[in-house]
């Protein structure tokens, strides 16, 4: 027999004494009970095989602990994409996130306090989406853009025809695309004009008794440059049946920024029926689908029974109308960046890099909108470069940190980078060189 073995076997601590440290306590109220006890298992377990000490099985099992209860990870987005999709899309603002923490808890969210009634339900993120797009006669939250489309696709037009241009029958990502999502409803599509050209004559060509309405969708990921036309809004509108505008990227009002980019109210004031857009795109909020219109319209789709299935829940609500009402949203603040500041900040963050012996410069690039808004625009910006071989640790670290590799070369682009964060980068470039 081994007695070495025997020993150290007799000297590990027992599960509920390990328990009992106070930082396993402390931890169990955030991870729960059952990650932190699978944490001193598996340290008990090394102190077996020799790989610690038994006295360290405590300390073991703390290391080894998530600092919150999700999987999910904060990542320092040094991509140069504002929205990226991978990523979440929209940072939310701060005023959004303490919304999260109020709307926690249990909250009038369908309650009237004063009368002690059932009341509307999200009627603050309602009335404050209201109040930034006038023009709408009413409007309504569903769980995102997506589902805008399909709740209005099957209210007004199960069973009929939705004219449609045939350079707008877009792949919204991750293979679905909008023929199959519309006809999923129950309703046909009509396609008119050809990939790069589609007239108002081809589409009052194919209006009939059958249709139900309009589509027009904005590419959103894509753009087409040639030998293109396309009908406006304002001209399909004087056609007859309601027109139906997917403008994608939650745009509320325009963006000298972003001139092509189509926004609610302008697209409304032009004639259409109804407008869907996502939340967690150019608007900044949580993923949300938007829908803005003619009020009975838009109340004949909140009262349709698919309108129950594609509800928002009480977080999102909170967020979304903290994100109309609060501050910039951190996506504004990324599209709006000085590039003169990001020069300053990127060559500063380099000179750092630089005195600790590492290969870093500051290098001139482009940003890019991403999440399916405006295709095509390019932001001046600038990034730290550095050598590619960092991109894996820097990805895997704590914080995780992406960038993108271009040419071999790292670029951590600042553009998306919120300044309180360079100090993060510099340290976790410091700790993985």
């Amino acid at each position: 027999m081994d007695h070495g073995v025997t020993d150290r076997r007799r000297d590990i601590p027992r599960t509920d004494a390990v328990l009992a440290d106070p930082r396993l306590v402390a931890a169990a109220a955030s991870v729960g009970r059952g990650c932190v006890k699978d944490a001193v298992i598996a340290a008990q377990e090394r102190a077996r095989r020799g790989e610690i000490p038994p006295e360290s099985v405590a300390d073991a099992a703390a290391a080894a602990l998530p600092r919150h209860a999700t999987t999910l990870r904060p990542v320092v987005n040094a991509t140069g994409v504002v929205l990226h999709t991978n990523l979440g899309r929209a940072a939310l603002s701060a005023a959004a996130t303490d919304a999260l923490r109020v709307a926690a808890g249990p909250t009038d969210v369908e309650f009237d306090l004063a009368t002690g009634n059932r009341a509307r339900r999200g009627r603050g993120a309602l009335a404050a989406l209201s109040a930034l797009v006038p023009s709408a006669g009413a409007v309504h939250v569903v769980n995102n853009g997506a589902a805008a489309l399909v709740l209005a696709a099957t209210a007004l037009a199960a069973g009929r025809e939705i004219v449609v241009s045939r350079g707008e029958l877009i792949e919204i990502g991750d293979g679905f695309r909008l023929p199959e999502l519309v006809e999923a409803t129950g309703a046909r599509l009509r396609e008119v004009g050809t990939t790069n050209r589609t007239t108002v004559a081809d589409y009052a060509a194919a209006i009939g008794a059958d249709t139900a309405f309009v589509l027009k969708v904005h590419p959103a990921n894509f753009v087409v440059r040639g030998f293109t036309s396309a009908a406006t809004t304002r001209e399909l509108a004087g056609l007859g049946p309601p027109v139906v505008v997917d403008i994608g990227s939650g745009l509320l009002t325009p963006n000298p920024l972003l001139p092509a980019e189509p926004d609610a109210t302008t697209t409304l004031r032009d004639g259409a029926a109804l407008v869907t857009a996502s939340g967690d795109k150019l608007l900044g909020g949580p993923q949300t689908g938007l829908i803005l219109g003619g009020a009975d319209l838009v109340e004949h789709l909140r009262r349709h029974p698919l309108a129950r299935a594609l509800r928002v829940d009480k977080l999102t609500l909170a967020a979304l109308e903290a994100t109309l009402r609060g501050p910039e949203t951190p996506t504004w603040q990324a599209l709006h960046r000085d590039p003169a500041t990001l020069h300053t900040r990127a060559t500063t963050l380099a000179d750092r890099l630089r005195t600790r012996g590492l290969t870093a410069e500051p290098v001139e690039t482009t940003s890019v909108v991403g999440g399916g808004g405006a295709p095509g625009v390019e932001l001046p910006s600038w990034a730290v470069a550095l050598d590619e071989t960092l991109a894996e640790p820097l990805r895997t670290g704590d914080p995780p940190v992406v960038g993108r590799v271009e040419r071999g070369r790292l670029l951590l682009d600042l553009r998306c980078v919120p300044p309180e964060l360079d100090e993060v980068v510099h340290a976790a470039v410091l700790r993985e060189a």
